[in-house]
């Protein structure tokens, strides 16, 4: 997987937090799918309030309300390997709401550093 800089596409997959691909949560379907198509990354965020096309208000602050939160997985990648992923979501996604935005990457961040010429890693730490 190489480093993305520069313009990029984000991908958004709004979908509430039971919906399931063979018994399987959605939106960690998509993920593992994502992953598998060797897309830059995937995150899932977990809202605390919000409505959809059904215009039922969910939120965690009512415990009877709070089964069915909406969810956003979101991706970034280059536009032609986003576009390219496109179809895979036509097949899971059947409610729900997918976007697109033009975005660019500045700082690309990797979990892992590589040591300085000390040894240190980017945070002036001793690497193990």
């Amino acid at each position: 997987m190489t480093s993305l800089t520069g313009p990029a596409l984000r991908l958004t997959v709004y979908v509430d937090e039971n919906d399931t691909w063979h018994h399987k949560p959605l939106y960690s379907e998509i993920v593992h799918r994502a992953h598998a198509a060797g897309l830059a990354g995937a995150s899932v965020f977990r809202g605390i309030e919000g409505y959809g096309a059904s215009s039922r208000i969910h939120t965690s602050r009512l415990l009877s309300l709070s089964e069915d939160l909406p969810v956003a997985v979101v991706v970034v990648d280059a536009e032609e390997r986003v576009r390219a992923f496109l179809p895979q979501l036509e097949e899971l996604v059947g409610e729900g709401l997918v976007t697109l935005e033009e975005c660019e990457v500045v700082l690309p961040r990797s979990h892992r550093r590589a040591p300085g010429p000390d040894g240190t890693d980017g945070e002036g730490k001793k690497s193990l």
